[in-house]
């Protein structure tokens, strides 16, 4: 399937947002293959305001990705599809749903889309495999690069009086994963704090609960939580980050930040593909068994940390 006069073209990334941000280098690569194409990306609600920035694409649809017994609504979706005349779409979800959609659209279009019998090392070693066949290099689709996220947030910063010289903590995670939670981000904040740098603790919706009992800054903005593009932006600007597996970890590792991502036995890094130039991950059997000091030891010992 090696074509490259192809003006139409579909991309299909639902989610999740890690795996979203991890799909950067591949969005990129799809791109500078087909410099002249008009591209859009089918995703959902959820990622539409932050996909919108993306300078990889033309155009955005969003897919509610409503109940499939849901038949009207679901043919409507379909409709706007063929009515649009892609002649390739590339399936980079890669779900049940989306191999529907192929039986549903494809007849009328190329369709690229996994491979059978494949067992990739992780999701991003899959799209590699599947990239191949369009004449994409590997090392293209594990080089994200979301500087074009990263608002500047100097004013925000500055607003809340954190110094120049500041540690990112993200000790939440989903809440459906409680696993992932390392919990003593508070002893670690409070170390970093000794020694002089400043902390911000980013907190999410479901994890109101920690906010009081971690020491640094967590929350920046009085009413509201951080954008996308101010997260990435103060993840940018941070001099070292340390983090659960979850979205905003994945954000930094992208952003080629210095900084560690935790992991206990729920899965690895090389599954998660986190780890990346200057981003690293810490492997432990027991994450409770991990403590503040050991961590510690991990910052200050990489040369990377900004003096402070």
């Amino acid at each position: 399937m090696k074509k490259n006069n192809y003006q139409n073209i579909l991309l299909i990334k639902h989610g999740a947002f890690g795996d979203l941000i991890q799909c950067d280098g591949a969005l990129r690569a799809i791109r500078d293959l087909y410099r002249d194409a008009n591209i859009t990306l089918l995703t959902t609600p959820p990622f539409e305001s932050l996909m919108t920035r993306c300078p990889h694409i033309d155009e955005l649809i969003v897919d509610p990705r409503v109940s499939l017994w849901k038949l009207s609504q679901q043919f409507k979706l379909i409709k706007q599809l063929r009515d649009k005349h892609y002649q390739l779409i590339i399936d980079l979800q890669n779900s049940d749903r989306t191999r529907l959609y192929q039986k549903l659209v494809s007849r009328r279009c190329d369709w690229s889309g996994s491979i059978p019998n494949m067992k990739p090392r992780s999701g991003l070693e899959g799209l590699a495999i599947q990239l191949e066949e369009l004449g994409i290099a590997r090392k293209n689709v594990f080089a994200p690069d979301i500087k074009w996220m990263a608002d500047d947030v100097t004013n925000l910063l500055a607003a809340n009086q954190v110094n120049k010289s500041y540690i990112v903590l993200i000790p939440g995670c989903s809440a459906k994963h409680p696993e992932k939670r390392w919990t003593y981000y508070a002893q670690l904040a409070s170390s970093l704090i000794d020694k002089g740098y400043d902390v911000i603790n980013i907190i999410g919706p479901e994890e109101e609960e920690l906010a009081l009992s971690l020491p640094g800054h967590t929350k920046l903005k009085k009413h509201g939580y951080l954008t996308w593009f101010e997260l990435a932006g103060v993840l940018n600007q941070a001099h070292f980050i340390i983090g659960n597996d979850t979205g905003p970890s994945h954000i930094a590792s992208c952003l080629r930040k210095p900084g560690y991502a935790l992991f206990g036995p729920h899965t690895s890094a090389i599954r998660a593909e986190i780890s990346r130039d200057n981003f690293q991950a810490i492997e432990v059997e027991d994450l409770s068994e991990l403590s503040a000091e050991t961590v510690l030891e991990y910052i200050l010992a990489s040369e990377l940390l900004v003096d402070n």
